[in-house]
Order: C-alpha cells, then sequence, then structure tokens
C-alpha cells in the first residue's frame, strides 16, 4: 500500500484532522504546524486522493482565474501575485483568457461551474448591459478585479485610475510642461476610459485654456509607437506626452528616440502601471505605480478570508507616482532603480 494520511499524521505528530486541514490550504492551522505537515508529506511522498476528497467535501480546492488576456507584462505580474497565494494556501489554479469576447467570457465562466472553488475575474469592459453577472454562478464567490460593480454582490478591487491620471497631469504641469498629449487605450475600456476621465479633469485643473490632445492607443506597444510617430511628424508638438499604460508609453518612447527627438529634453514621457520594464529602458520611464503583483495577491486573499455574507464592494487601490528620468524637471525617485 502507498502512504496514507495516517502515515503523516504518525510522522508529524498531529491528529489526521489537522493533516487535512493543513494540506486544504485552511485558516485554523498554525503556520509551523502548517509547514511541518507539509515537510513530512513531501518527504514521505504522500499524494492526497483529490478525488474523493472532493467528493466528501465537495471542494475542489481549485480557484479560477478568468482574464481578458494572457499576454504581456501586466497579466504575467497579476498572475505572479495570485500565484504566490495559492501557492501559500496550498491551491491550484485554473486559468483562462478571453481575449477581450465577451461570448468567450461567458463561456469560460460556465465551464468552470463546479470546477472551482471560487473565482477571480478581470472583465474591464464598460458595457453597462454586460451579462457578466449572469455568467456568474450565484453559487460561487467571486471577486472582480478592475470591473465596474455588478448587480450581483462580490467582493470587487480596483485602481484609483482617475485619480492617478490626474496625479500625473499634474506632475507634468508642475515640473514646466504645459501642452500635454494622451495616448488613450482602447474604447470600452473601464481603466482606459477612466485615466482618460483622469487627463481630462486635470487639464481643466491645472492647465485651463491649454487645449487636450488625445491619441488613439489599444494598449499595445504597436499603438505607442504609431502615436509616437504621429507626435514626430506634428507641426507642433507637445510638451509632453502621457500614455494610458506602460506598453504605450515604451512604444511612443522607441518611436521618439528613433526619430531623433531628445527626450525629455524635446519631449517628456510618461505612463501608467509600472511595470517591470519600466525602470531598465533609457531614459527610465516616469509613471503611476500600480503594484500589479499585489493586486493579485489582494483580490485572491480578499476571495479567501472575506465572509461571502459580507463581499468588499469598491475596493479602491490609489496608485503611485514613480518620478524617473523620462519627464525632465524634477530628479528620479530614491526609488526608481
Amino acid at each position: 500500500m502507498g502512504v496514507t494520511i495516517k502515515d503523516v499524521a504518525r510522522e508529524a505528530q498531529v491528529s489526521v484532522a489537522t493533516v487535512s486541514r493543513a494540506l486544504n490550504g485552511q485558516n485554523n492551522v498554525a503556520e509551523i504546524v502548517r509547514k511541518r505537515v507539509r515537510s513530512v508529506a513531501e518527504r514521505l511522498q504522500y499524494t492526497p486522493h483529490h478525488a474523493a476528497r472532493s467528493l466528501s467535501s465537495r471542494r475542489t480546492h481549485t480557484i479560477g482565474v478568468v482574464l481578458p488576456d494572457l499576454y504581456g507584462e501586466f497579466f504575467s505580474e497579476l498572475m505572479f501575485g495570485i500565484d504566490q497565494v495559492a501557492r501559500e494556501r496550498g491551491l491550484h489554479l485554473l486559468v483562462s483568457s478571453y481575449h477581450g469576447d465577451p461570448v468567450e467570457q461567458g463561456a469560460a465562466l460556465r465551464s468552470m461551474r463546479g470546477r472551482v472553488d471560487g473565482l477571480l475575474v478581470m472583465s474591464p469592459r464598460a458595457d453597462p448591459g454586460s451579462s457578466l453577472d449572469e455568467a456568474l454562478a450565484a453559487s460561487v464567490d467571486a471577486v472582480l478585479i478592475n470591473t465596474r460593480d455588478s448587480d450581483v454582490a462580490r467582493g470587487t478591487i480596483g485602481i484609483d485610475n482617475h485619480g492617478g491620471a490626474r496625479a500625473m497631469v499634474a506632475h507634468l504641469a508642475s515640473v514646466g510642461h504645459r501642452a500635454i498629449a494622451f495616448i488613450s487605450g482602447p474604447e470600452g475600456n473601464l481603466d482606459a476610459s477612466e485615466r482618460l476621465r483622469g487627463y481630462l479633469h486635470a487639464m481643466g485643473e491645472c492647465l485651463p485654456g491649454v487645449a487636450p490632445l488625445v491619441l488613439p492607443g489599444d494598449f499595445t506597444e504597436a499603438s505607442g509607437q504609431r502615436a509616437g510617430r504621429d507626435l514626430l511628424a506634428a507641426a507642433n508638438r507637445p510638451d509632453a506626452v502621457f500614455a494610458a499604460n506602460d506598453m504605450m508609453a515604451l512604444g511612443c518612447l522607441f518611436a521618439l528616440v528613433q526619430g531623433g527627438c531628445r527626450v525629455p529634453d524635446q519631449l517628456a514621457v510618461a505612463g501608467f502601471d509600472d511595470i517591470p520594464l519600466a525602470r531598465y529602458v533609457h531614459p527610465s520611464l516616469t509613471t503611476m505605480r500600480v503594484d500589479i503583483a499585489r493586486l493579485g495577491a489582494d483580490a485572491m486573499r480578499l476571495l479567501l478570508d472575506a465572509p461571502g455574507d459580507e463581499p468588499a464592494r469598491g475596493r479602491l487601490r490609489a496608485p503611485e507616482l514613480i518620478v524617473r528620468e523620462s519627464c525632465g524637471g524634477a530628479r528620479a525617485s530614491p526609488d526608481s532603480s
């Protein structure tokens, strides 16, 4: 016979119930005990019988994650944070991308019914008639990340995109930039629309009488590069350009440098998110730090720890201004490296 849960309990000098709780990621186990149980289980090469456990407990010990995309540093960092907490709790992840298609999103959510104990969902489309609530199973707890509040009472966590964009425009204005262009994100995207709203609001507050200049973008490097080329060809070049995310800012920066524009002397560049690459380009990118990995980790903890009948609604994180070389004016922040 193979190693059983009783063997693990005997070696770890705890009860069978404690072994089960420790390996299932439940909270009512002291961390030192959890580590001892897992160490013994690994040494004995004990493998829980997940199928039997699911039948008896009606739990799968799996969390579903449904995202609009899996490509790019933002989603990589988000998944890193989610996975860290999942590993701490001994849980598995079932991940799906719907590529921004609401029909695929609904199919992905329906496919997870009965296979997961909870859901993390990012649905940044700003369509008021979204069918998200219909696709979410009422019996499964869910936390929505950067998603418009749904009609179903669920936990929500997100970024203060509007406030972050206002802070960036205010900073650019404070270091002497007046004509500030903005590269927008995809139409209908909640993050993009809130960042655009923040930009327009701040332009009116900080630079009354200066006309906003909005360039189209879709959150990709390629769209940022196109915007950069448009700025190079403009008869009246702005003082600065603020992109709605770092990927577009980096694409724009590449186009400007390739076109012979000196950044930030001739045109300042700023972004939003603070992806890891932002600090390593030259000049290093001024941006709004979201702490993407922490956002994912906090969403996972909210799902696992918040009482099911008292969901935390509308938790918004304020992004942090990170001043680096690309915007000119003030010197880089001490933590900008």
